[in-house]
């Protein structure tokens, strides 16, 4: 038990959704994985091969939050340069060898082991904003000079992660402007911002859905499944069940089943029957796996969980006397929480389908590590707030046992006095 204290420190409320995670997504993916089992032919691979990645993810929160959260300053400094050029070569790579997964070049291989390039670009991109936005506050809020910085990083980071993956791009930007309005960048610029983006986007939608899908146009490659799903996302048209098209966008049809059939509890975990049909459904669309299994109490939790953790990062954030750990712990938190939401609204079909997988639930490599990295920075500066409490009680204390001892000498003081003034007579 003491070691398990010494080596579990930090936040507990966080430890117990970190955990809580871990063990839902066990329970599902091994659930979920059955394309997989019938690919490999070999029952106990995929969920063997995800534990493994999860327990190392385990040492990874262990290490990271024993880091003091002053070291995290200087990650940027490697990780920008770092993933910048691997974003490059990757995309470089896609195009010179055609070496593509679903149409898109998002994973290079080392050793075997696939590793994704944007998610450490992500980390880069949110301890960076954290970083300039620490140093360079005021009374008045954020320096002008923060805006600029921030927005040239961010815009080179998604400009080279869009062409492979327009919803990471996208994701990464909008919690780049929550953060920005979180650390009072001056409003007009942050309107602006936004203003101009939505005029960009509104400008490139209607250029794609008059581009042939099949054009040569560079960094558009993807372009004809950007229409297909912004297509089938605004398309009302209602088509009746006898000439339903169910293998026409198979995984959204899936996964709508799959919530629809279940129930308020469920048809309890392993008695999935669309996981067998969705492709996806031990990653994208896990979350609809786990209403069919888990019905709307399952699903209802996992969605608790989240909010609890961005509502617990923000107490943390509070607690903070210093900006640069309160600007990382509420961008990790909107990070996380933001990408968990997008996965859930894709599986029940209120925003277009992205490949965005659930946060410490869906199977992954490369996200799953740096999503618990993300957890243990969490815990490394509520360490920090727990000291600063620990020091406020002491001092508290002393002030308290001070306030005492001049109270309890008082009386032998007015003793001595009036000695003094008898002697004096």
């Amino acid at each position: 038990m003491d070691l398990l204290k010494s080596l579990l420190k930090g936040d507990r409320v966080i430890w117990i959704i970190f955990l809580c995670l871990c063990v839902i997504s066990i329970i599902e993916v091994f659930s979920a994985a059955s394309t997989l089992t019938y690919k490999t032919g070999d029952h106990w691979a995929p969920i063997t091969q995800h534990v493994t990645i999860l327990m190392v993810g385990v040492v990874v929160v262990v290490v990271v939050h024993m880091i003091p959260y002053k070291w995290f300053q200087v990650f940027p400094v490697f990780l920008l340069p770092a993933s910048i050029l691997l974003l490059i070569f990757v995309a470089a790579m896609g195009f010179i060898t055609g070496d593509r997964v679903n149409g898109a070049a998002r994973w290079m291989t080392f050793f075997g082991i696939q590793f994704q390039p944007s998610e450490l670009a992500k980390m880069a991109v949110i301890i960076a904003t954290s970083f300039i936005l620490s140093k360079k506050q005021s009374d008045d809020g954020a320096n002008p000079k923060a805006f600029k910085y921030i927005m040239i990083i961010t815009g080179l980071v998604c400009l080279l992660i869009a062409p492979e993956n327009l919803s990471t791009a996208m994701l990464l930007f909008g919690v780049v402007v929550l953060l920005m309005f979180i650390g009072q960048v001056a409003m007009k610029k942050l309107a602006l911002l936004l203003g101009g983006i939505a005029l960009i986007g509104a400008f490139v939608v209607g250029l794609a859905m008059v581009v042939p899908s099949d054009s040569d146009i560079p960094f558009l490659h993807r372009l004809a499944t950007w229409k297909n799903r912004i297509v089938n996302f605004t398309e009302d048209e209602e088509v009746p069940a006898a000439k339903f098209d169910i293998d026409k966008d198979a995984q959204i049809a899936h996964a709508r089943i799959a919530i629809a059939t279940s129930n308020f509890v469920g048809k309890a975990p392993g008695n999935s029957v669309q996981r067998d049909f969705l492709s996806q459904a031990f990653s994208d669309f896990i979350f609809a796996i786990i209403i069919e299994e888990l019905g709307l109490v399952g699903g209802g939790f996992v969605v608790a969980l989240y909010i609890w953790l961005l509502i617990r990062a923000g107490r943390i954030a509070q607690k903070c006397n210093r900006t640069f750990p309160a600007m990382l712990v509420m961008g990790i938190a909107l990070m996380l929480v933001s990408q968990a939401i997008l996965n859930m609204m894709v599986a029940v079909g209120l925003f277009p389908v992205t490949g965005q997988p659930l946060p410490l639930v869906s199977k992954g490599g490369t996200s799953t590590l740096i999503n618990c990295a993300y957890i243990g920075m969490i815990l490394s500066v509520s360490r920090y707030t727990i000291l600063l409490e620990k020091e406020k009680e002491d001092a508290a204390k002393a002030a308290e046992e001070e306030a005492l001892a001049l109270q309890a000498a008082e009386p032998t003081a007015q003793v001595l006095n009036s000695d003094s003034e008898f002697e004096n007579m």
